[in-house]
């Protein structure tokens, strides 16, 4: 899988004050923004209303946002999580539209069992984390994949792959030098 294209920087990344700064924050981030609201709302329709609410909530607050305290892409993503809490809240209110969600986990609507913030931290962590992963080439990613999180040993991924297991222990050592690079990139911190 190629490398994807690194997102643009400059001003209008972190201005949001007209149309055409919101444009550019949506292309650099809505992908990540809606992602992170299907895995949460699992939804695609529930999800793509987020996203909109999102960007919406964004613009109405640009002159509260401040570049020094954290980067646009931070505090999209702090407004998005709040967002799902609050979509997942109304769906709570609301068992109506409990049926048009494909839930993965249905204590998470049983009364008093609202979304943790530490779930929601995991949640964005291993979001993050994927997205950093697809950055990567085939063979670093599956390396890191197989071994680091499948847990599973370096003998039986090598025999797997058809290397020898020094090359997947390269592959692997090589796959987190550049997951680090990847992550500075998308200005994660795990």
């Amino acid at each position: 899988m190629p490398a994807l294209p690194r997102r643009p920087t400059g001003p209008l990344l972190t201005d949001l004050s007209g149309e055409e700064g919101v444009r550019e924050a949506y292309a650099a981030h809505g992908a990540e923004i809606y992602r992170l609201a299907v895995r949460g709302l699992g939804d695609a329709g529930a999800a793509q209303d987020a996203v909109q609410e999102v960007f919406l909530r964004a613009w109405r607050a640009r002159d509260r946002y401040d570049a020094s305290r954290a980067s646009l892409r931070t505090w999209l993503f702090e407004i998005a999580r709040n967002v799902v809490v609050d979509a997942q809240r109304a769906r709570g209110a609301r068992p109506w539209l409990r049926g048009l969600v494909d839930h993965r986990d249905l204590e998470a609507d049983a009364p008093g069992a609202g979304a943790t913030a530490d779930g929601w931290e995991a949640l964005t962590r291993r979001i993050l984390l994927e997205e950093a992963l697809r950055r990567l080439g085939d063979d670093h990613r599956r390396a890191l994949e197989e071994t680091y999180l499948a847990d599973r040993p370096y003998p039986e991924v090598a025999a797997e792959l058809g290397v020898p297991e020094s090359t997947l222990r390269s592959r692997v050592f090589y796959g987190l030098k550049a997951l680090r690079v990847v992550m500075e990139e998308m200005e994660v911190t795990l």
